[in-house]
């Protein structure tokens, strides 16, 4: 199989494991994103990639070539840092053509090469303009230019966005997306920014101590979390505790919810369920009771804060769909079976 495939891989410092025994294998031309909270192990297991750290087990295969002990520079691996790591005294041009210029590269080549990059990136004309005097996000664009000008086989990005501004930073998640969907180049990028990830990636991969918790697609990540810290991590979710009474019948809250059913030999789990697949109506007709705490009002979205059996559960609608209830209000809620998760333990 082409493309990328991590084995077993294992990294200890001293007594401490960051990355577990993480496989993945990795399509060609896949764009990856690296998720998970501040320890979890996904920079580690980024520079084992690019040979930045070497793995104290496993193997790392590109292309059917195990390139686990290979040095960096032999991998031909192109790499964006967080701090972007761009030379200050040089221009853009120069920049762009450092490892054109190591590789020894004509002065014409290392040009018709700048240019084509600075097309690419949409700063045309930009070759001779010192780096000090370009704003963040054009800084960005180097960074990525400067990786890819030795046609990498690989393209590694560890948070490259963490430093911009929201709006700058979702604008670069497109832009980053299309020029990987352009150049069909594969593209992993380490990120704790879950709109991140679901914006660019063709594959999300969640890390958890060490582990991946679930590798899919974004839409499958999202829809059917594969436990509890995934389906917590990933957006807003509500958590609850669903078992078995004495009819067989699952029960939420100390109602029975209809059409939700447990696997089998299952008489206790948990469930997720989005807010905006909550419904909120009148009490009674087999609908959870409780009381509405708190409304927040989003623009572009209704939060409405309900308490039940001492669990807050929060649902989510748009203005138009705003249920007409106020704080205090008494109020039925409604967890559609088909948009509950049952979540392993």
């Amino acid at each position: 199989m082409s493309g990328l495939s991590l084995n077993d891989i294992t990294k200890e410092f001293g007594n401490f494991t960051a990355v577990d025994q993480v496989t993945l294998n990795v399509p060609h031309g896949t764009f990856v994103c690296l998720l998970g909270p501040s320890g979890c192990g996904k920079t580690t297991l980024l520079r084992m990639v690019a040979g930045l750290e070497e793995p104290s087990a496993g193997t790392i295969v590109l292309d059917g070539q195990d390139i686990t002990s290979a040095p960096t520079h032999k991998r031909n691996f192109g790499m964006v840092f967080q701090s972007l790591a761009l030379f200050p005294h040089l221009t853009v041009g120069d920049n762009i053509a450092y490892s054109l210029r190591i590789r020894g590269a004509s002065r014409d080549e290392q040009n018709t090469r700048v240019d084509e990059l600075l097309k690419l990136i949409h700063l045309p004309g930009f070759a001779d303009r010192p780096v000090a005097k370009l704003s963040g996000g054009q800084r960005q664009r180097v960074a990525i230019a400067r990786a890819l000008a030795l046609s990498p086989r690989l393209f590694l990005l560890d948070e490259p966005m963490s430093a911009l501004d929201a709006k700058l930073r979702e604008s670069m998640q497109v832009e980053l997306r299309q020029l990987q969907q352009q150049l069909g180049i594969t593209t992993i990028v380490v990120t704790h920014d879950q709109r991140e990830a679901m914006t660019m990636a063709d594959l999300v991969v969640v890390m958890g101590e060490g582990r991946i918790r679930q590798a899919a697609a974004p839409v499958e990540i999202y829809r059917r979390p594969a436990d509890a810290f995934v389906a917590d991590f990933i957006g807003s979710t509500n958590l609850l505790e669903v078992s078995a009474d004495s009819a067989g019948r699952a029960t939420v809250l100390g109602t029975a919810v209809a059409g939700l059913e447990l696997p089998a030999q299952v008489a206790h789990a948990s469930i997720s369920i989005r807010p905006e697949d909550i419904h909120l109506t009148t009490p009674g007709n087999g609908a959870i009771t409780g009381t509405v705490t708190f409304i927040r009002d989003l623009g572009g979205t209704v939060e409405t804060f309900v308490e039940a059996s001492g669990k807050t559960i929060v649902a989510v609608a748009t203005p138009r769909e705003r249920p007409n209830v106020t704080v205090g209000a008494q109020v039925g809620i409604v967890l559609p079976p088909e948009s509950c998760v049952v979540l392993k333990k």
